[in-house]
């Protein structure tokens, strides 16, 4: 039996829905597939350059997780793999901390073992327990904080860099994201990165070098903008390099397990939870199906995505909005679209060349792209505390929420002996801890204002699996 029934005449006409389990003619199944890795290309090669990995390595490997996860998913979730930008702020705590990028993947490796196990239990105990853990106050706040925490990289690192080529960037982002519609605007990001890139060598050419901040030395020096050494010494057909830490060259490698890297990484679980299960919920309702069923699996596949991508010293993968947005344009929901769009992908994996053009990215071009992307991954919290109706005047909600994001925006640290846990991963817990704590202690009326229901229990009082005790109520403050 196909896996894909041919719909209709294998072309599209006005009006018409292409179901998962459908597939236009293979030409055009094949440009759709083209039209996903444009949508996806831009990020799946910009976070792993933000997070120092390998460009070439993250397309490759984007392309065998996404497989993976169709397969997991038995096809019945229609979506793309990328590299995920969730990890960009664990990354820089890492190396702030001394970590290398093998202790960086070997914490990501184990956040994907988590992903994948939380995904187990949620498929066994139903999507309910997401909510009941992570209700949206919390959700939201790690999302936040996990953005906002970014801002110091942005401030010190990439825009000195450039900063009128950081400033010419982050205005083109704002340009296409706002005042172009339709698919252009899905791809700003990307299509940003090739102009800032173009700007820079143009200024190279024109103005000549740039005296400023070089991370490649530390300190302030005269150089070149665009340097396009590695890219004349790279083939246009080839694996990855492996990883070589003399030649400076990050590549594939085997992670390595740094308990106090791994600290700061998994806590991002929760955003990935989050993530995907919104994920999920976008493609059931734009496919009308019941995809409830599917939610422990697609988390645990999106898990064992990241783990087999980081085990080669890749960055982790996780369900991509670009390609979501782009369903929802073209109405076809064909998951043949995205074996085609996981196999262009592997494809570009065997080019060099290509990596090393990604990776010779000027800093001043990351400078405009990170200051608006860091910004807007910060704000999805918000957006997830606005559609839900988080209430910040209930105590149960503001105070615990507002000491996390404090915390991870300031990157407070609680030193424990050698152990360090960094302000995302300390944020992350204060929220989580206190904001159940607080439920716990609280008088009935304030938890049932705060709202968060148990669904596990069905009872909106998580922590009264009895039911409400009004006398005990009375005695409360």
């Amino acid at each position: 039996m196909a896996l894909w029934t041919l719909h209709g005449d294998g072309s599209l006409k006005p009006g018409e829905v292409v179901r998962p389990g459908e597939r236009l003619s293979w030409g055009r199944t094949a440009g759709l597939g083209a039209q996903h890795v444009v949508a996806m290309f831009g990020a799946t090669f910009v976070f792993p350059v933000l997070m120092g990995l390998n460009p070439q390595l993250a397309i490759m490997m984007s392309g065998v997780a996404t497989l993976l996860f169709l397969a997991v998913v038995k096809g019945q979730v229609p979506s793309y793999l990328g590299s995920s930008a969730s990890f960009v702020g664990v990354a820089t705590a890492i190396y702030g901390m001394g970590g290398t990028a093998s202790d960086l993947t070997g914490a990501l490796f184990v956040t994907g073992v988590t992903l994948a196990l939380s995904g187990v239990v949620i498929h066994l105990a139903g999507a309910g327990v997401i909510h009941a853990v992570l209700p949206p106050a919390v959700t939201g706040a790690v999302v936040m904080l996990i953005g906002f925490n970014l801002a110091p990289v942005v401030a010190n690192v990439y825009w000195p860099q450039d900063q009128w080529v950081a400033l010419a960037v982050m205005l083109v982002v704002v340009l296409l994201n706002v005042g172009v519609r339709g698919f252009i605007s899905r791809i700003a990001i990307f299509l940003a990165l090739i102009i800032g890139y173009v700007l820079s060598f143009i200024l190279d050419k024109t103005i000549g070098q740039i005296t400023s901040f070089s991370p490649a030395a530390g300190e302030v020096t005269t150089h070149f903008r665009v340097d396009w050494a590695a890219v004349h010494e790279a083939s246009w057909f080839g694996l990855p390099p492996a990883s070589d830490a003399a030649a400076g060259i990050v590549g594939w490698h085997l992670p390595t397990f740094n308990a106090a890297a791994i600290i700061v990484a998994v806590p991002v679980v929760i955003a990935l939870i989050a993530e995907n299960a919104g994920h999920v919920k976008a493609v059931a309702e734009m496919t009308g199906d019941n995809l409830d069923p599917m939610m422990g699996r697609a988390i645990a596949a999106d898990g064992l995505g990241s783990m087999l991508a980081t085990g080669v010293g890749a960055g982790p993968t996780t369900t991509y909005a670009e390609n979501i947005g782009v369903m929802a344009a073209t109405r076809v929901y064909s998951t043949a679209a995205y074996v085609v769009a996981a196999l262009v992908a592997i494809g570009f994996g065997f080019s060099p060349k290509i990596g090393a053009i990604i990776s010779a990215t000027p800093g001043g071009v990351l400078g405009g792209i990170t200051v608006v992307l860091y910004g807007m991954i910060g704000l999805l919290g918000a957006k997830i505390w606005k559609e839900n109706q988080v209430d910040f005047g209930n105590p149960i909600n503001l105070v615990p929420v507002g000491a996390g994001l404090i915390i991870g925006i300031g990157n407070i640290s609680l030193h424990l002996g050698d152990l360090e846990i960094g302000g995302i991963a300390f944020g992350t817990i204060v929220v989580i801890a206190f904001y159940h704590l607080a439920r716990f202690i609280a008088p009935r009326h304030l938890r049932d204002e705060a709202g968060g229901t148990n669904l596990i229990l069905d009872t909106p009082h998580m922590y009264e699996a009895d039911g409400p005790d009004p006398a005990e109520d009375a005695k409360r403050p």
